[in-house]
């Protein structure tokens, strides 16, 4: 009886929060109605959310607590596809950069992308942490983070580590294994590795009984950005703002100490940020301010917000500009200032955000895709040429590398990835057979012969020739239909035009916002797009974006034809060109 009166009484202060926060919800839509004059439709969108979160209240949902860093941040972090068209450059608010400069690594914190590109000093990238916008650890490709900020690269343990910010944790990545794990707050980081405690995790019913304590509570970790390292080897972990100063000892993953406010921030370390700001002295005022928020600007030091947008690599400054989205070198001799060029982006592979889901591809209109065929053909091998024309006035960056395509056939086709990996020969042999050869073939080829062939036709199946971009794929079919779907991810920038003197950066901006954001008229999200990219005061001619393609090819497969004898089938090989302009 104690118990269940116990229940009754904890339901009835649920029920209490619940309409208390119904109550409020109703209020902002009330005095979002009222006060900005919504229109029609506007309001109707907002009047069905405000039914939506009443039906969540009612069914006993809530949403997470975004102030407290032990809520499940896999719920709280969910970008909807293409959200912004600045999401398609290059780079995305590149917000922090650390070095080792021993083993000729740069470490670019790629903020709104949310991942840490590695790259030489050249800007060859080498390897990408975070597949996309999450909380969750585990192999460089699948693991995920929200918006990474500031790094430091441990030498001795050949470790990166990595303020995850709107995770409200510190991650550690190892640059050897390739693997991310959490180290603060220690929760996250002593998880049952069990694969039904993994399900549960993916279905959203896992429970973090143990993740909290009362040191977490009273001193949470809440949007870290900054990351120092004191001379005790503990880290300094700072707010963007400066107003908070978290002391962690991350070989134990204990908090030893709180401070807040900037000047008691600055008795702690006051001299390690100075060091830091010093490097910018080189550097016009005008600039400085540009890259400075305002809202964060302290008076002792102005430009402290910037400690961790640079670094020094050799005989350079590397910084990150966060308005023109790219990142500098400037020489410390001679203060001469230039772009690092990033190059060999198959490493980065398919962006996160153009990985549709596969049903919404099936499921989709016809006007989501870059282009649709549709071809009648017998079954067999069907070796495909398409022909990319790129949008006009653009030229590819690199050519596009395996790396930054996937294909997938639905139905009765498979698809063979490279042009040479041929399966069975003419003489049209049965899958038995086939699977035999493949056997016979692994067991006597030379493995490292093998690995030289694999280097060589890495990218035999893409090339770009007189001004087209060619991507050759083929597929086996059998009679049914079958649909073969195509992403690539392809790096442009604008072409360089000697008649766009007068108004050439509107022209560019102009241009870039039809190409990033096509099909979506003179709306205000063109004109904002237009207004960020003239805000950068950079030649837009050199700004590296992404354009998506996306191609559906849809198959329609005959019944086999039957030989002289009326028992065999003949399989027939075909080839089709699909012409494609962006």
């Amino acid at each position: 009886m104690a118990y269940a009166s116990h229940l009754i009484k904890h339901s009835k202060k649920l029920r209490n929060v619940s309409s208390l926060m119904r109550h409020e919800h109703a209020g902002l839509v009330r005095w979002l109605s009222n006060d900005f004059h919504l229109s029609s439709g506007k309001r109707n969108v907002i009047e069905e959310l405000n039914v939506q979160e009443n039906m969540n209240f009612d069914n006993g949902i809530s949403r997470p607590n975004l102030k407290t860093t032990w809520a499940k941040q896999a719920d709280v972090i969910k970008e909807p596809y293409m959200c912004s068209p600045l999401q398609n450059l290059l780079l995305y608010f590149p917000g922090c950069v650390s070095a080792d400069e021993s083993g000729n690594r740069l470490f670019l914190s790629d903020s709104n992308h949310h991942r840490v590109i590695v790259s030489d000093g050249n800007g060859k990238i080498l390897d990408s942490i975070g597949s996309g916008p999450g909380f969750e650890d585990g192999e460089f490709e699948s693991a995920k983070l929200a918006r990474p900020a500031a790094s430091f690269y441990d030498d001795e343990e050949d470790c990166l580590y990595i303020v995850d910010s709107e995770n409200h944790a510190i991650r550690r990545a190892d640059l050897e294994s390739r693997v991310l794990e959490t180290v603060y707050p220690k929760s996250f980081s002593k998880k049952n590795n069990s694969i039904w405690t993994w399900i549960m995790d993916k279905l959203g019913f896992r429970i973090n009984v143990d993740a909290r304590s009362e040191e977490f509570d009273s001193q949470p970790l809440v949007f870290p950005w900054h990351l120092l390292k004191s001379m005790d080897n503990t880290f300094l972990i700072i707010s963007r703002s400066f107003e908070t100063l978290w002391v962690i000892d991350l070989v134990s993953g204990e908090m030893k100490e709180c401070i807040k406010g900037f000047p008691n921030i600055l008795e702690t370390c006051g001299q390690l940020i100075a060091g830091k700001i010093s490097l910018l002295k080189q550097l016009p005022i005008d600039y400085l301010k540009q890259q400075t928020d305002v809202n964060c600007s302290l008076k002792e030091f102005p430009y402290a917000t910037l400690v961790s947008n640079l670094t020094t690599f050799e005989n350079d400054i590397v910084l990150c500009d966060t308005v023109a989205h790219r990142v500098l070198k400037i020489s410390r001799e001679s203060g001469a200032c230039s772009n690092l060029q990033l190059s060999n982006f198959g490493i980065l592979g398919l962006p996160f955000w153009l990985s549709f889901p596969v049903e919404r591809v099936y499921s989709a209109a016809g006007a989501s895709a870059d282009h649709i065929e549709h071809v009648s053909l017998l079954p067999g091998r069907v070796d495909m040429r398409l022909n990319i024309d790129i949008p006009m006035d653009t030229e590819l960056v690199e050519p596009l590398q395996e790396g930054c395509i996937w294909r997938q056939a639905r139905g009765s086709a498979t698809v063979i990835l490279g042009a040479e990996d041929v399966v069975g020969s003419s003489e049209k042999a049965g899958v038995s057979q086939q699977w035999y050869d493949e056997l016979d073939n692994l067991a006597f080829s030379t493995p490292g012969l093998e690995m030289a062939t694999e280097e060589d036709n890495a990218t035999s199946d893409v090339n770009y020739q007189d001004e087209r971009l060619h991507i050759d794929c083929a597929v086996n079919t059998s009679p049914g239909t079958s649909e073969l779907i195509i992403h690539a991810a392809l790096y442009l920038k604008l072409r360089r035009h000697l008649d766009l003197e007068e108004g050439g950066q509107q022209k560019y901006a102009a241009r870039i916002a039809d190409i990033l954001n096509p099909g979506r008229g003179k709306g205000l999200e063109k004109d904002s797009c237009i207004q960020l990219l003239l805000k950068s005061n950079c030649n837009l001619r050199d700004l590296i974006f992404v354009k998506p393609l996306h191609l559906r090819i849809n198959l329609d497969t005959l019944d086999h034809p039957k030989a002289d004898n009326s028992k065999d089938i003949i399989l027939t090989d075909s080839a089709i060109e699909v012409n494609v302009s962006l």
